[in-house]
């Protein structure tokens, strides 16, 4: 972190820390939900903790779907989430009284891994994907030759998120084209570390987890070029048979909109009620001031200014609730996301 940056989040800090200058010690946010939004809430909170003192922030990874449960029984202040609030959770909220104000943080790119030793995948498309992890796959698909012909004949060995994670959901939704539709045999953890490590350890192992854990271990992982669903012409066994040029993952490929279909928005939601504590205001406010740095600096894409500024408009207006339906949207962009949330 530059100096000029330190002295910035400093200034800020001084500013807010004159609210909640009353804040008993004792006090504690309670956040918990996605893995892939926890690097960044988690650096935000580090920062927010040095600069305001008074209010303990406790930070946990139960996975979206695990967070909105706390989250919908009025157990948590904030849940992260990698997608937006599903019609169930809607209705478990709802019946619980809780009332809540979404919030756009940043975008991630889910990011498809093999290890540093696997040198053979050049890249893949969303068809080959779908291949290697549809329920179909389970106990058949077990080498890579399976996948692609020009593929060695290797153990294909699999990990990614469990079925408690909006990254799971996600990636069904995105891969299969249907919600929760994936083979069961495979590493499954809430926890992007536990896909880190199991990628990383074996040349004939594949995984997808979130940008940041990705970029936190590149000295050991590479991340596979998707080809857009788009540039395929009909074609699913990649570059060898005359698909188009895979797209890394990057903050350019997901600001451009070409790294489709795993590009996402990722939330916090905050409860309405938490929100009357001084301390969860000015964390609220700190996180919509610091976190696009911070989001930048652990490995996602920051949203443009504006979005933020909205962002802190939906609050003081009250504007609660979600700018979704309650059913999963795949390649959204960065400027459909702010049509979405204009439109609240």
């Amino acid at each position: 972190m530059n100096m000029m940056n330190m002295m910035k989040r400093w200034v800020v800090g001084l500013a807010l820390a004159t609210v909640v200058s009353g804040v008993h010690a004792a006090a504690v946010i309670e956040i918990d939900g996605s893995s892939t939004v926890y690097p960044i809430t988690e650096a935000v909170a580090e920062e927010y903790q040095v600069a305001m003192g008074g209010a303990r922030v406790t930070v946990g990874i139960s996975g979206t779907g695990g967070g909105f449960k706390r989250f919908c029984r009025g157990e948590i202040d904030i849940a992260n989430a990698s997608r937006p609030i599903l019609k169930e959770e809607m209705i478990a909220c709802a019946q619980a009284g809780i009332r809540y104000y979404e919030l756009p943080i940043a975008y991630d790119a889910l990011t498809v891994v093999v290890s540093k030793s696997n040198t053979f995948v050049d890249q893949l498309t969303i068809d080959e994907l779908k291949r290697m992890w549809e329920p179909a796959a389970a106990q058949k698909i077990t080498n890579w030759n399976q996948v692609r012909p020009t593929f060695p004949k290797l153990p294909l060995k699999l990990a990614g998120a469990g079925a408690d994670s909006g990254t799971f959901d996600y990636w069904t939704e995105a891969v299969m084209k249907r919600s929760k539709a994936s083979r069961g045999d495979y590493q499954a953890s809430e926890d992007d570390n536990v896909t880190v490590q199991y990628v990383s350890r074996d040349k004939g192992a594949l995984g997808y987890l979130g940008m940041a854990y990705f970029e936190e271990n590149a000295e050991k992982l590479r991340a596979v070029p998707i080809v857009p669903p788009h540039s395929t012409n009909g074609a699913a066994s990649g570059a060898a048979n005359g698909a188009k040029k895979g797209v890394v993952p990057s903050a350019k490929t997901v600001n451009n909109g070409t790294y489709q279909p795993l590009s996402r928005p990722l939330f916090i939601y905050v409860k309405e009620k938490s929100l009357q504590r001084p301390e969860i205001k000015t964390f609220v406010e700190f996180f919509l001031t610091e976190g696009p740095a911070l989001a930048a600096e652990v490995g996602y894409v920051e949203l443009p200014a504006n979005a933020y500024t909205l962002a802190r408009q939906n609050l003081k207006n009250r504007k609660i609730g979600s700018g979704f339906a309650g059913v999963a949207e795949i390649g959204l962009t960065v400027e459909q996301l702010l049509v979405r949330e204009r439109k609240r």
